[in-house]
């Protein structure tokens, strides 16, 4: 394995997380909880990790997917990553809300309604980031709701 395919690789599984014995994904998503509580980041801040996630996650996810040679393998845990910086954006920053769109969003990526199970059908990168991605605006939207009630 090359040195490039050794990171394509340790990016898509955000190392070490991706090979989790038990729920890699869901320990994917609990890495970029355990970030933005960290962080604490503004707005945009917030929106640009977003972005740098959806575009170098549907790179690396595609290229470790050949690495992997299996659709979608387990191992590949970015998509989880930026999945859930989608459900938790432009909501308080509060434990009450970090909680609830964690595990709303492994609800929504778990039981895979439509189109989640759909789209998840895309070839390489695009369907492997997809999914996670409409599981997180699922969330968002069902948190947005909550906020205004």
């Amino acid at each position: 394995m090359t040195l490039i395919q050794s990171a394509i690789k340790y990016m898509a599984t955000l190392g070490p997380v991706g090979f989790m014995p038990i729920a890699p994904g869901t320990f994917g998503s609990f890495v970029s909880l355990i970030m933005l509580w960290l962080l604490t980041p503004s707005p945009y801040v917030h929106v640009s990790i977003f972005l740098v996630a959806l575009a170098g996650g549907t790179f690396v996810s595609h290229e470790a997917e050949k690495l992997f040679a299996k659709k979608d393998a387990s191992p590949i845990v970015i998509d989880e990553f930026a999945g859930y910086l989608v459900s938790i954006a432009f909501l308080p920053q509060t434990k009450g809300y970090f909680i609830a769109s964690f595990i709303l969003f492994r609800v929504f990526d778990i039981l895979k309604p439509h189109p989640i199970m759909e789209v998840q059908r895309l070839p390489g990168g695009v369907g492997i980031m997809a999914d996670d991605l409409i599981a997180g605006i699922y969330t968002n939207l069902i948190l947005q709701i909550w906020k205004r009630i």
